[in-house]
């Protein structure tokens, strides 16, 4: 345990958030996933979600927050009811979507999303704490706070978004 929190320490110094205030109407919009990578707690970087997830986040002007991410490769049901799909397929789509939805603020370079509804309850209720770290036009890089996924310590997932163009009316 010891050593896991010293790598997280030196990770947090190695890649430290970027510094800069943004304010929440930098954040206003619709992006899309560009791509998701982890880092283990042994150094290791890989695609969080394949290498091509899909994915998208929308915050409000008003506050408001969504997420959805799937895992590229994702494979449909056997059947159209997915209360009576087989166990073992309806363990892989909940194992392969992150999905949540709430409030959010941003506080200096960090954005924080308060979850109201999630696709593990475990989460309703808790802050997600997302440190900005790049913003440059149409493009937002997010890092997590260190987690657990599969059993694996993950000290960064970092979440590069592109801020989608407006759609218009009728499409």
């Amino acid at each position: 345990m010891r050593n896991w929190i010293l790598r997280v320490v030196l990770i947090a110094i190695a890649y430290p958030s970027n510094g800069n205030a943004q304010s929440k109407d930098d954040l206003v919009g619709t992006w899309k996933l560009v791509s998701a990578t982890d880092m283990t707690d042994k150094g290791e970087v890989r695609d969080a979600y394949g290498p091509h997830p899909t994915g998208f986040i929308t915050y409000t002007a008003d506050g408001r927050m969504m997420a959805i991410i799937t895992n590229e490769g994702r494979k449909p049901l056997s059947v159209p009811d997915p209360v009576s799909a087989p166990t073992e397929e309806r363990a892989e789509a909940f194992a392969t979507l992150v999905a949540y939805a709430g409030t959010y603020k941003v506080i200096g370079d960090k954005v924080i999303h308060h979850v109201e509804a999630a696709w593990i309850q475990d989460l309703v209720n808790m802050d997600l704490v997302r440190s900005i770290v790049k913003l440059e036009g149409n493009r937002v890089t997010l890092r997590t706070t260190p987690f657990s996924r599969g059993g694996v310590h993950i000290v960064q997932e970092d979440l590069v978004w592109e801020r989608m163009k407006q759609a218009t009316a009728g499409q």
